[in-house]
């Protein structure tokens, strides 16, 4: 190979290297959740909701204000209706009819007109319910980004946990391997069994599997963690080295319902159950709108429009007046819908009963289960001491064919088996620690941790 090809294959290989480097990711809990509520579509869609909110209110709002139409019309009459008319009226002779064609060939109008609304109640109700769908949809934003907050932060610490798993993994096979190496020499100077080195050779190819089905397990897990915050699947990502914190002492232990957001969004629907209710309610009031109009009216045996036929006339006209409309009787049709806006109503406080109710089990079961874990960790941090004291001496024990090669596999084993129970408790017990956050009404302080 001549020196320029190497130099090309050498500045392709640093390109791809770079390229990969580039496109890691470092993230920490705090960078995924802020990237999901940037990037991640529901979240895009609760603010556009709420910005949508606003185009509702001013539809609404509409309703209330002048509204001014201009309206033109233009007819061609090619036979004018006659009339009967007494002919004495004319010279005639009494009893005589005479049949008299009234209008123009040809007539148009141009019309102005305004309608502003005095008293309407169904607008007025209307105009505060659009308020509160405003509302509705800003807290709706607010539950929206927690949900979200909720699956990044358990889909990380899953994350995470399988990581800590597999270094797990890798430091058991590593001492195996060490292991191996030196039944291996003991082999060969006859202090050893053949057997014992092939059942050390199994113990690594069963290791050497059990890795490769945590790293299958961990792309796909950290898959749908780049999925949950609105990441480009083929981004690499990295976590950061830390450890599972126990911060509890910084969570209040007294939970507020009512502060909820699932509380304040059904309260919010409810008031605007109420003001539904209230708007069939209004269809019983009068209405009261004031009118005008202003207009051009043509006319003559020759197109109007543009004329200068003497025989087109225009003339103008105006008028003001009130509109007033009295509801007397519909059968019983707005009695109807304020009933159903009544049963809405009703079903809505059923659901919110259920809620509060459901939220104050999460709540409990979240504290016991707090307690529960931080018991667990503290008996499996016990665990691993001894699980690494034990591995210790039987690794000793077994240099001095004090110990067989079985009480040395199982130790590794236990050792290993301790240190996954732990991580499995420390991620039992943040995910925990994420429902009683979440008890607290308080998922938003993750972001500004």
């Amino acid at each position: 190979m001549n020196v320029i090809n190497r130099f090309i294959l050498t500045g392709l290989f640093l390109a791809v290297v770079f390229g990969k480097l580039q496109a890691q990711e470092t993230l920490t809990l705090q960078q995924a959740i802020k990237f999901a509520l940037e990037n991640k579509a529901e979240a895009k869609t609760s603010k556009l909701e709420v910005e949508n909110a606003e185009s509702i209110i001013n539809e609404t709002r509409s309703a209330a204000l002048p509204q001014l139409n201009a309206v033109g019309d233009i007819n061609y009459n090619p036979i004018l209706q006659k009339s009967p008319l007494p002919a004495e009226i004319f010279g005639g002779e009494p009893g005589e009819v005479l049949m008299v064609s009234f209008g123009q060939k040809w007539q148009s109008t141009a019309t102005l007109a305004l309608n502003q609304q005095l008293f309407n109640q169904t607008v007025f109700t209307g105009l505060k319910a659009a308020k509160s769908t405003r509302e509705f949809y800003q807290i709706n934003q607010t539950l929206t980004e927690e949900q979200l907050i909720e699956k990044v932060a358990n889909g990380y610490y899953d994350v995470y946990t399988t990581r800590l798993q597999l270094a797990t993994l890798d430091n058991n096979l590593n001492n195996t391997t060490k292991t191996q190496g030196v039944i291996s020499g003991l082999v060969e100077n006859g202090l050893a069994k053949q057997i014992d080195l092939d059942r050390i050779v199994v113990a690594i190819k069963n290791l050497q599997a059990q890795r490769q089905q945590l790293i299958s397990a961990l792309d796909l897990k950290e898959n749908a963690l780049k999925f949950i915050i609105g990441m480009n699947i083929e981004t690499e990502i990295e976590l950061p080295e830390e450890s599972f914190d126990i911060k509890l002492a910084q969570y209040s232990d007294t939970s507020n319902i009512n502060r909820r957001t699932e509380i304040q969004l059904l309260e919010k629907q409810s008031e605007m159950l109420e003001l539904n209710k209230k708007a069939k309610l209004s269809e019983y009031y009068p209405s009261l709108a004031l009118t005008a109009n202003y207009g051009y009216l043509g006319f003559g045996n020759s197109f109007p429009i543009f004329s200068k036929d003497k025989g087109v006339q225009w003339s103008n006209f105006s008028g003001i007046g009130l509109s007033l409309s009295v509801p007397i009787f519909n059968g019983g049709a707005t009695k109807a819908r304020v009933q159903q806006a009544e049963i809405d109503i009703q079903k809505a406080r059923f659901e919110l009963e259920d809620t509060k109710l459901a939220l104050s089990l999460a709540n409990e079961n979240a504290k016991t289960q707090i307690k529960n874990t931080l018991i667990t960790i503290n008996s499996n941090r016990e665990n691993v001491d001894l699980a690494k004291k034990d591995l210790e001496d039987t690794e000793n024990n077994y240099k001095n064919g004090l110990a067989t090669l079985t009480d040395l596999l199982d130790a590794e084993t236990a050792y290993a088996d301790a240190q996954n129970n732990l991580n499995t408790s420390l991620l039992d017990y943040k995910i925990a620690e994420i429902q009683l956050i979440k008890a607290n009404g308080e998922l938003k302080s993750l972001v500004e941790e």
